[in-house]
Protein backbone atom coordinates (compact mmCIF):
# COMPACT_ATOMS: atom_id res chain seq x y z
CA UNK A 1 0.00 0.00 0.00
CA UNK A 2 2.34 2.42 0.91
CA UNK A 3 4.65 1.75 -2.27
CA UNK A 4 1.79 2.36 -4.49
CA UNK A 5 0.62 5.31 -2.32
CA UNK A 6 3.89 7.37 -2.90
CA UNK A 7 3.64 6.54 -6.48
CA UNK A 8 0.02 7.49 -6.64
CA UNK A 9 1.08 11.23 -4.66
CA UNK A 10 4.43 11.33 -6.19
CA UNK A 11 2.88 11.27 -10.09
CA UNK A 12 0.26 13.22 -9.49
CA UNK A 13 -1.23 17.25 -9.70
CA UNK A 14 -1.32 18.60 -5.98
CA UNK A 15 -5.31 19.11 -6.51
CA UNK A 16 -5.16 14.56 -7.19
CA UNK A 17 -3.17 14.28 -4.05
CA UNK A 18 -5.65 16.30 -1.93
CA UNK A 19 -8.46 14.32 -3.42
CA UNK A 20 -6.71 11.04 -2.82
CA UNK A 21 -6.76 12.03 0.95
CA UNK A 22 -9.58 13.05 1.08
CA UNK A 23 -10.90 10.00 -0.59
CA UNK A 24 -9.03 7.87 2.16
CA UNK A 25 -6.94 6.56 -0.77
CA UNK A 26 -3.92 7.79 0.63
CA UNK A 27 -4.48 6.23 4.52
CA UNK A 28 -1.70 7.30 6.57
CA UNK A 29 1.78 8.32 5.27
CA UNK A 30 3.68 5.59 7.66
CA UNK A 31 7.09 7.04 6.21
CA UNK A 32 6.85 10.01 8.86
CA UNK A 33 5.04 8.57 11.63
CA UNK A 34 6.59 8.14 14.64
CA UNK A 35 5.91 7.27 18.31
CA UNK A 36 7.19 11.05 19.60
CA UNK A 37 3.46 11.99 20.00
CA UNK A 38 1.73 8.94 21.05
CA UNK A 39 0.32 11.20 24.20
CA UNK A 40 -0.83 13.73 22.41
CA UNK A 41 -2.64 11.47 20.20
CA UNK A 42 -3.90 9.72 22.59
CA UNK A 43 -5.15 13.01 24.45
CA UNK A 44 -7.05 14.13 21.19
CA UNK A 45 -8.82 10.45 21.00
CA UNK A 46 -10.16 11.65 24.23
CA UNK A 47 -10.93 14.92 23.16
CA UNK A 48 -12.70 14.08 20.07
CA UNK A 49 -14.90 11.60 21.56
CA UNK A 50 -16.65 14.27 23.24
CA UNK A 51 -15.92 17.01 20.48
CA UNK A 52 -18.76 20.08 20.40
CA UNK A 53 -17.42 22.49 17.96
CA UNK A 54 -18.25 20.92 15.03
CA UNK A 55 -20.03 23.62 12.78
CA UNK A 56 -18.64 26.70 13.66
CA UNK A 57 -18.03 28.83 10.85
CA UNK A 58 -14.70 30.49 11.77
CA UNK A 59 -15.98 33.65 12.62
CA UNK A 60 -15.04 35.48 15.63
CA UNK A 61 -18.06 35.60 17.54
CA UNK A 62 -16.96 38.00 20.14
CA UNK A 63 -15.35 40.16 17.43
CA UNK A 64 -12.27 40.01 19.37
CA UNK A 65 -8.47 39.62 17.68
CA UNK A 66 -5.75 38.96 20.17
CA UNK A 67 -2.16 39.40 19.22
CA UNK A 68 -0.34 38.01 22.04
CA UNK A 69 3.49 35.72 22.98
CA UNK A 70 3.77 32.56 22.05
CA UNK A 71 4.78 32.29 25.57
CA UNK A 72 2.84 28.98 27.74
CA UNK A 73 2.09 30.95 31.25
CA UNK A 74 -0.80 32.82 28.39
CA UNK A 75 -4.19 31.08 28.25
CA UNK A 76 -5.65 34.15 25.81
CA UNK A 77 -9.11 32.59 25.68
CA UNK A 78 -9.74 32.25 29.53
CA UNK A 79 -7.42 35.71 29.78
CA UNK A 80 -10.82 37.25 28.29
CA UNK A 81 -13.43 34.96 29.58
CA UNK A 82 -13.98 34.10 26.24
CA UNK A 83 -14.71 30.38 24.70
CA UNK A 84 -13.32 28.81 21.36
CA UNK A 85 -15.11 30.42 18.62
CA UNK A 86 -15.34 33.93 20.26
CA UNK A 87 -11.60 34.97 18.77
CA UNK A 88 -8.86 35.44 16.27
CA UNK A 89 -5.56 34.50 18.05
CA UNK A 90 -2.23 35.50 16.48
CA UNK A 91 1.05 34.71 18.63
CA UNK A 92 4.42 34.95 17.91
CA UNK A 93 7.78 35.82 20.32
CA UNK A 94 7.14 38.90 22.32
CA UNK A 95 3.54 39.36 20.66
CA UNK A 96 4.39 41.86 18.40
CA UNK A 97 2.62 42.89 15.05
CA UNK A 98 4.88 41.92 12.69
CA UNK A 99 3.79 41.94 8.63
CA UNK A 100 2.21 38.11 9.16
CA UNK A 101 0.07 39.29 11.78
CA UNK A 102 -0.74 42.20 10.54
CA UNK A 103 -2.14 40.25 7.10
CA UNK A 104 -4.18 38.08 9.51
CA UNK A 105 -6.02 40.86 11.59
CA UNK A 106 -6.75 42.37 8.01
CA UNK A 107 -8.48 39.00 7.16
CA UNK A 108 -9.94 38.53 10.59
CA UNK A 109 -11.50 42.68 10.71
CA UNK A 110 -12.66 42.58 6.93
CA UNK A 111 -14.08 38.46 6.20
CA UNK A 112 -14.27 37.05 10.02
CA UNK A 113 -15.86 39.24 12.00
CA UNK A 114 -12.99 41.07 14.21
CA UNK A 115 -14.28 44.46 15.88
CA UNK A 116 -11.79 44.78 18.48
CA UNK A 117 -7.95 44.16 17.88
CA UNK A 118 -6.00 43.68 21.59
CA UNK A 119 -2.40 43.87 21.41
CA UNK A 120 -0.87 42.17 24.28
CA UNK A 121 2.58 41.83 25.28
CA UNK A 122 3.36 40.33 29.00
CA UNK A 123 5.81 41.10 31.67
CA UNK A 124 8.92 38.60 31.69
CA UNK A 125 9.18 37.88 28.27
CA UNK A 126 12.31 36.69 27.08
CA UNK A 127 11.97 39.11 23.84
CA UNK A 128 12.60 42.35 26.21
CA UNK A 129 14.66 40.71 28.74
CA UNK A 130 17.64 39.75 26.17
CA UNK A 131 19.30 41.14 23.18
CA UNK A 132 19.06 40.14 19.66
CA UNK A 133 23.04 39.10 20.24
CA UNK A 134 22.12 37.63 23.34
CA UNK A 135 19.40 35.47 21.55
CA UNK A 136 21.64 33.99 18.95
CA UNK A 137 24.43 33.72 21.46
CA UNK A 138 21.76 31.64 23.73
CA UNK A 139 19.95 29.57 20.39
CA UNK A 140 23.71 28.65 19.50
CA UNK A 141 24.72 27.33 22.93
CA UNK A 142 21.46 25.35 22.79
CA UNK A 143 21.62 23.96 19.08
CA UNK A 144 25.27 23.60 18.65
CA UNK A 145 25.19 25.22 15.50
CA UNK A 146 25.25 29.09 14.40
CA UNK A 147 22.52 31.08 14.95
CA UNK A 148 24.28 34.35 14.07
CA UNK A 149 22.54 35.03 10.76
CA UNK A 150 18.74 35.02 12.70
CA UNK A 151 16.81 37.37 13.22
CA UNK A 152 14.20 36.70 16.88
CA UNK A 153 12.84 40.12 16.66
CA UNK A 154 13.90 40.92 20.25
CA UNK A 155 12.40 44.19 21.93
CA UNK A 156 14.68 46.85 23.14
CA UNK A 157 11.77 49.24 24.66
CA UNK A 158 8.51 47.22 25.34
CA UNK A 159 6.40 49.85 25.90
CA UNK A 160 7.07 52.28 22.78
CA UNK A 161 7.23 48.69 20.68
CA UNK A 162 3.22 48.51 22.02
CA UNK A 163 2.55 51.58 21.06
CA UNK A 164 3.86 51.57 17.85
CA UNK A 165 2.23 48.05 17.11
CA UNK A 166 -0.79 49.57 18.08
CA UNK A 167 -0.17 52.56 15.68
CA UNK A 168 0.32 50.60 13.02
CA UNK A 169 -2.64 48.77 13.59
CA UNK A 170 -5.14 52.06 13.50
CA UNK A 171 -2.90 53.30 10.17
CA UNK A 172 -3.12 50.14 7.95
CA UNK A 173 -5.38 51.20 5.04
CA UNK A 174 -7.32 48.45 5.18
CA UNK A 175 -8.52 48.09 8.34
CA UNK A 176 -11.00 51.08 9.06
CA UNK A 177 -11.11 53.06 11.50
CA UNK A 178 -14.49 51.98 13.41
CA UNK A 179 -12.00 49.02 14.84
CA UNK A 180 -11.29 49.87 18.50
CA UNK A 181 -7.44 48.80 18.89
CA UNK A 182 -5.84 48.51 22.21
CA UNK A 183 -2.47 47.98 24.02
CA UNK A 184 -2.01 46.33 27.18
CA UNK A 185 0.24 44.75 29.07
CA UNK A 186 -0.51 41.09 30.62
CA UNK A 187 1.04 40.14 34.07
CA UNK A 188 2.01 36.52 34.14
CA UNK A 189 2.33 36.86 37.81
CA UNK A 190 -1.08 38.09 38.40
CA UNK A 191 -2.97 37.41 35.56
CA UNK A 192 -3.99 40.50 35.47
CA UNK A 193 -4.70 42.58 32.01
CA UNK A 194 -3.79 46.69 32.12
CA UNK A 195 -4.61 48.73 28.71
CA UNK A 196 -2.09 50.80 27.81
CA UNK A 197 -2.96 52.34 25.35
Amino acid sequence: MASSLVGTLGASSPWQQRQAIDDGVAGIIVDNVTGDFEDLLAANARYAETFELAGFDGVAHAGVGVVTCMDSRIDPLRMLGLQPGDAKMLRNPGGRVTPQALAALVLGVNLLGVERVLVVPHTQCAMATASEDELRRQVSDASGRDASWETFGAVADQMTALHEDVARVRAHPLIPARIAVGGFLYDVDTGRLTQLC
